[in-house]
């Protein structure tokens, strides 16, 4: 039985000629830039219904080679219906994620090099350039440039490696042996707030601490947590037997945009010589802004921080920065080298610093970005954001049929509706803001905060205008308004 053949098999399709690939990606180019154009146009989220796009596929991969034209219109038909658009200036739910004009292009780029950035010699330049761009943030951001870091995909995986520095550094031999069936040892524990991202409760699950010790610490009335709980717990968990691993800040909330404390938890991490992290994911680029600067202090006295340039930063997904003051404790808790990928060069392997193998080259679209807007180009993006966001708390104070939930530090607004006498003011909310996403002109989000239900309007995009904004507000006046006729009516 012969299983090859180095035979041209009959209608065997080659490859594009750079002719031919030039001319396709031109059009691939000009779609991209008309769809830019006009993603105001669209709907922000679909009108389809689950497993509606999926009929629309065939069921099994074609068996014949088809053309561009075909792919483009199926793209154009089928897909573009069926997606809910992030760079819609509208879209103002959880955090910004729009992709900005250089950033594409330098997915582009990376695409085409295909390099894997996961040991020096692997990609000398993609390693290097990575290096350095994290060293860009780390000054943008008014970090000391005792911090180092790498670029991973999103920021759960960058609190999961966090944690697995933290575990290292805690329990002894925790690479070699685990720590199943070790009876010398007692719980692991994590600390974060109650109003921590889910993302460290995920990275708790996956380190093997387990949620039952996990201590979601008790936050103040401005969902900021509170230190005093904070060492509570640890000198309560420390007469238990356990061993606290980590504790981490947030500095800007999913929920609300709140900001922990970080001098006072840093200070009694170093006293309990206690991993600090801090998740800056959504808030960090803010910390550009000189006038900011004030929320985050004490982020500089933690052993790591992760921000996420694809959140307000405008970087195509996925992108996130990891930053840490020892890069020794990192590598020591994930560096693996087998014999194939053995080098004598005196340089760092970036698959040291992180779970993944392969590595694609993020770094290019930061570098583009940065090379773009320049740092006062952004800086001027974030202060207009939060301008836009000011001007809808100022709205929304004046407007008795709304009340403000929190304080909007950075340009994410809290909110909720006043409803009629006798009404559900929970449920009332959520139909409120279920009207308001029905026109599909823009896109809110919602949470739970001390037990009410909030909506969330998160200003980010690259796109976005004042009128967009105002758009929002007018929509949440005009359906509260109808929802109380109708209920006055019935």
């Amino acid at each position: 039985m012969t299983i090859g053949s180095t035979s041209t098999p009959e209608g065997w399709a080659e490859g594009m000629c750079a002719d031919e690939f030039r001319e396709t990606s031109a059009r691939v180019a000009d779609w991209i830039a008309d769809y830019r154009s006009r993603v105001a146009d669209f709907p922000v989220t679909p009108d389809v219904k689950p497993g509606e796009i999926a009929a629309l596929l065939p069921s099994t991969a074609p068996e014949q080679p088809e053309s561009m034209d075909a792919i483009l219109a199926d793209l154009e038909d089928t897909i573009l219906p069926g997606l809910t658009h992030w760079s819609h200036p509208g879209f103002m739910a959880y955090f910004a994620s729009s992709a900005s004009a250089p950033g594409i292009l330098a997915e582009f780029v990376a695409a085409a090099l295909n390099v894997n950035a996961m040991l020096w010699r692997t990609s000398p330049a993609a390693t290097e350039l990575e290096l350095r761009v994290v060293d860009w943030i780390c000054n943008f951001v008014g970090l000391p440039d005792t911090f180092s870091g790498v670029i991973l995909d999103t920021a759960s995986t960058s609190t999961f490696t966090a944690l697995t520095a933290a575990r290292h550094k805690a329990v002894p031999a925790v690479r070699e042996r685990g720590l199943a069936g070790r009876a010398e040892l007692g719980p692991l524990t994590v600390y974060i707030s109650e109003h921590a991202h889910s993302s460290q409760d995920r990275a708790v699950i996956a380190a093997g601490i387990g949620l039952d010790h996990l201590r979601h610490v008790p936050a103040d009335k401005d969902h900021a947590v509170r230190p005093d709980e904070l060492a509570r717990l640890i000198q309560a968990d420390r007469e238990a037997g356990c061993i606290p691993v980590m504790v981490s800040g947030t500095i800007g909330t999913t929920s609300s945009t709140a900001v922990d404390p970080c001098q006072e938890l840093a200070a009694i991490c170093e006293q309990e010589d206690i991993w600090f992290h801090v998740d800056a994911a959504y808030a960090g680029p803010a910390a550009s802004l000189p006038e900011l600067r004030q929320e985050f202090l004490g982020w500089e006295r933690a052993d790591s921080i992760v921000l996420n340039p694809h959140k307000w930063m405008f970087t195509p997904m996925d992108c996130s920065i990891l930053v840490y003051r020892n890069p020794a404790a990192i590598r020591a808790a994930m560096a693996l080298t087998p014999e194939y990928l053995a080098s004598d060069f005196e340089a760092p392997d970036l698959m040291d610093y992180g779970l993944a193998l392969g590595r694609r080259f993020r770094a290019l679209k930061l570098w583009f970005i940065f090379r773009h807007f320049g740092a006062e180009g952004l800086r001027r993006r974030f202060r207009y954001h939060i301008g836009l966001a000011q001007e809808l708390v100022s709205w929304l104070e004046t407007d008795p049929r709304f009340e403000l939930v929190g304080r909007a530090r950075f340009a994410t607004v809290c909110l909720t509706a006043v409803p009629p006498a006798g009404e559900d003011p929970y449920e009332w909310n959520r139909r409120l803001m279920a009207a308001v996403n029905g026109h599909r002109e823009v896109l809110l989000s919602h949470t739970v905060l001390d037990g009410r239900y909030v909506i969330r309007v998160s200003i980010g995009n690259e796109s976005v205008r004042k009128e967009t904004v105002r758009r929002a507000y007018e929509l949440l006046c005009d359906e509260h308004d109808q929802m109380c006729a109708k209920g006055i009516e019935a």
